[in-house]
């Protein structure tokens, strides 16, 4: 992470980490006593607090955003990564959002028909800087649904990058990651739906109604 870290402890209009609600989200589950211990907090707080689902309305800011993540208490892997960017910052943990292409090899029948692919493009994930150092954290899949669908938890010890498993638990293809696509001070909106767009133009085009459960 560049030495200049002020990018990435102000808010952003995605990572908005001035929200009163992520504010106090921070505050109540920044537990310890250091960076380190504070960042596992959070992380499990994000992960297990927050639903995952990757229904979405790929064309409305909301879906982006981190205090909005927060009050519906459910995201995907983008504002999840933005709530937990956002909330590390209130605790002054330099934080960016990172992304990379991914393929799902266990995408669920449903996802795979409604997006015509099992490419994940933009996959969204958190970069924090912790002891002066970078790591990579993934609180996409909370533990109920990695454990309906036999994949492997991302645990996170503030130390080790925690990324999804090319594995699942039966020694099934997971995840595979095809291509970075770099870390942002906030989230890359306008690249991220004109991604979606192109690559899955059915779903984009639903609009709202793409996130019906």
């Amino acid at each position: 992470m560049n030495e200049n870290l002020s990018p990435y402890l102000q808010p952003g209009r995605f990572v908005d980490s001035a929200h009163p609600k992520v504010i106090e989200f921070a505050r109540l589950n920044s537990q310890g006593t250091d960076a380190r211990e504070k960042a596992v907090s959070l992380y499990y707080a994000v992960r297990d607090g927050i639903r995952c689902n990757p229904f979405q309305n790929f064309t409305a800011d909301e879906s982006y955003r981190a205090s909005a993540c927060l009050e519906r208490r459910v995201g995907w892997c983008v504002s999840k990564a933005a709530l937990l960017a956002a909330a590390a910052r209130v605790v002054q943990i330099p934080a960016r959002v990172a992304f990379a292409d991914v393929k799902n090899h266990l995408t669920t029948p449903r996802l795979a028909e409604t997006m015509g692919s099992d490419l994940f493009v933009y996959h969204g994930y958190t970069d924090l800087r912790i002891d002066g150092k970078s790591v990579k954290v993934t609180a996409a899949f909370n533990l109920l649904l990695g454990t309906r669908f036999r994949v492997k938890p991302l645990e996170f010890d503030g130390r080790a990058d925690s990324i999804f498993h090319p594995f699942d638990e039966d020694q099934r293809r997971h995840m595979e990651y095809l291509r970075d696509r770099g870390v942002y001070a906030d989230v890359p909106v306008d690249e991220i739906q004109r991604a979606c767009r192109e690559t899955y133009p059915k779903f984009y085009a639903l609009g709202a109604a793409a996130a019906k459960e």
